[in-house]
């Protein structure tokens, strides 16, 4: 009889482990993603946040769940992380600015900038914000952006386009390539993620990057470390995403440089 029970327990403790395996094997990372804003995130994973996830639960031996919101409703992006990740409807978000007092962020995993956009034929001499063919160009920014709080100090804003594309109803990011190409602006200022992967299709532009200026006084910022972010008070996941952008970067890296993404190392505005 203590045979059969001792066999039992076996069987049961068996059944147990492989039973708990098996969940492990079936563990998913939970990302928050907006299922139709390429080049960010699509629900076809053609986005670099989509390979930027897969990387990232392939290496923590996990599958990718998606939870699908839109970051462009109104209230845009603050209002995305609180109907997604502080609702505790998924646990990451994959591209979101280092320090970012509205979560707990990761070590950056790249670092990008605005850039200025104009065609290589108009022969410009762009290097920064104070460059004196902003005064006499049209020039396109989207809203809500470092950009547009640049321009406006410099009084060149009532001259200028502003696009919307990160707003509700807001078309692809193409679309300002295309108006620079169009001739309906002279200059786009713009996050350079966002138009990387369409400009292969546009090899008739010159990109440069805005360096971080303290021209107007007050520092201006247009690089930004970018890094993933987490729930305040998830440390475990943090410490686990950190050990994953340590021990993968170049993966990371060629993932970012393979959809178009320049990266960029900012210039010390104190420069001499």
């Amino acid at each position: 009889m203590k045979r059969k029970v001792v066999a039992i327990l076996v069987i049961l403790v068996f059944y147990s482990c492989a039973s708990s395996a098996l969940w492990a094997q079936r563990k998913a990372l939970r990302v928050c993603a907006d299922p139709d804003y390429l080049p960010y995130s699509d629900r076809s994973g053609a986005g670099f946040e989509n390979k930027i996830a897969s990387a990232v639960a392939s290496a923590l031996g996990e599958t990718v769940e998606y939870t699908w919101e839109s970051t462009r409703r109104p209230g845009g992006f603050s209002e995305f992380l609180s109907r997604t990740l502080d609702a505790s409807r998924c646990d990451v978000v994959i591209n979101i600015p280092y320090g970012s007092r509205e979560e707990l962020t990761t070590q950056p995993y790249y670092v990008s900038s605005y850039v200025f956009v104009f065609k290589k034929s108009k022969n410009y001499n762009i290097n920064n914000m104070d460059s004196p063919t902003l005064k006499q160009a049209k020039i396109g920014f989207e809203s809500d952006t470092p950009a547009e709080d640049s321009l406006k100090m410099r009084g060149l804003l009532e001259r200028a386009v502003a696009f919307d594309v990160g707003s509700p109803g807001g078309g692809s990011p193409a679309q300002l390539l295309d108006a620079v190409e169009k001739g309906q602006i002279d200059v786009l200022i713009t996050w350079q993620p966002a138009i990387g992967a369409f400009l292969s299709t546009h090899s008739g532009l010159e990109v440069v990057a805005v360096p971080n200026e303290r021209a107007m006084g007050p520092p201006e910022q247009f690089a930004f470390p970018m890094s993933m972010g987490v729930r305040e008070g998830d440390a475990a996941l943090q410490k686990q995403l950190n050990d994953v952008i340590a021990k993968h970067q170049a993966e990371l890296t060629s993932i970012l440089t393979q959809h178009g993404v320049k990266l960029y190392t900012p210039r010390d505005p104190n420069a001499p």
